[in-house]
C-alpha cells in the first residue's frame, strides 16, 4: 500500500474542499497543490474532478431541505419552477464553452504561472467590485428572474480560465447585477451542483480507461476530504459574510498569485511549465 499517495489524496481533498466555494479558484490551488506533490498526471487530473463532487455534495447536503422542497414541488410551485429554470439557464454558457474549448484550456493554462496571473487579476477585480457602491435589487435566491440567471451564467464562463474562480466569477458578478451577498452566494452554491456533476461525470467516462479498481482507495480518501472540509468551509463563508465584504479573498489571491510567480521566475520552485 503507497501511503505517501493516501497522504497526497488526503491534502488535495482538504485543498478541494476548503477552496471550491470561496472567491479563491478550487481548480488553480489544486493545480498548484498537485503539481508541488507530483501528483499531476493524467490520473491525478481526473482524480481533481472526481474529488470536486465531495464538495458538490457538502452543499447538497447543507441545503437538503431546500433542495428537497423544490423536488418535491415542480410543476405545482411557481418558486420551484422558476428556481430550476434559472439555474438551468445559467448552467448553459459554461456547459456550452466548456464543450467546445476546454480541451484546448488545459492544454495551454493549466499549469502554475497562467494560474497566478490569473489569481492576480481576479483579486483586483474583487477589489474593484467591492469599492462600487452595491445596489440590491435581489434579496432572495427565490426573488431572481431569468435575466438575473443568465448574467452570473455568462460570468461563470470566466472561470473556465483556472485560477478565476468559478464561485468568485459567480458571486461577485452577481453583487454587479444586484444580487444581495446572501443571494449571489447562495446561488453560486447552488449552480455549482449540475456544473460540477456534469463535469465530473464527463471527466471520469472521457478517462475510464486509465482508471483501475485499485485507486477506488485513493479516491475515497480525497472524496470524504473534500466532503467534509467544503461542508466546514460552506457554513463558515455563510457566518463571515453577514458582517464582512470579500476584501480578504481580494488580498489572498494577489498575494497568492505574487508568490508563485516570484517562486517560477527566481527558479526557487521548479514549477511545471513554468
Amino acid at each position: 500500500m503507497d501511503w505517501l499517495l493516501f497522504i497526497k489524496a488526503l491534502i488535495l481533498g482538504i485543498v478541494e474542499g476548503l477552496t471550491e466555494f470561496l472567491p479563491i479558484s478550487s481548480t488553480g490551488h489544486l493545480i498548484l497543490v498537485s503539481d508541488l506533490l507530483d501528483f499531476n498526471d493524467e490520473k491525478g487530473k481526473v482524480f481533481a474532478i472526481v474529488i470536486q463532487l465531495g464538495a458538490i455534495l457538502a452543499v447538497c447536503w447543507e441545503y437538503r431541505v431546500k433542495i428537497g422542497g423544490v423536488v418535491m414541488n415542480i410543476g405545482s410551485s411557481e418558486d420551484a419552477n422558476r428556481f430550476v429554470l434559472n439555474l438551468f439557464i445559467a448552467f448553459l454558457p459554461a456547459a456550452i464553452l466548456g464543450l467546445l474549448f476546454i480541451k484546448t484550456i488545459k492544454q495551454y493554462l493549466f499549469h502554475p504561472v497562467p494560474v497566478a496571473m490569473a489569481f492576480i487579476i481576479g483579486g483586483f477585480l474583487i477589489l474593484w467590485a467591492e469599492r462600487r457602491k452595491h445596489v440590491v435589487d435581489v434579496d432572495r435566491v427565490e426573488d431572481m428572474d431569468w435575466k438575473h440567471a443568465l448574467k452570473v451564467g455568462l460570468m461563470q464562463c470566466l472561470a473556465l480560465i483556472p485560477g478565476t474562480s468559478r464561485s468568485g466569477a459567480t458571486i461577485i458578478g452577481g453583487l454587479f447585477f444586484g444580487l444581495s451577498r446572501k443571494a449571489a452566494t447562495e446561488f453560486s452554491f447552488f449552480l455549482a451542483i449540475p456544473i460540477m456533476f456534469a463535469a465530473t461525470f464527463y471527466d471520469v467516462y472521457k478517462h475510464r480507461d486509465i482508471l483501475h479498481f485499485t485507486d477506488i482507495g485513493v479516491f475515497i480518501v480525497g472524496f470524504v476530504a473534500s466532503f467534509i472540509s467544503a461542508l466546514l468551509a460552506v457554513r463558515g463563508l455563510l457566518r463571515f459574510i453577514s458582517h464582512h465584504d470579500f476584501t480578504v479573498f481580494a488580498w489572498y489571491r494577489i498575494g497568492f498569485g505574487i508568490i508563485v510567480l516570484a517562486t517560477a521566475y527566481s527558479g526557487l520552485v521548479k514549477w511545471s511549465a513554468a
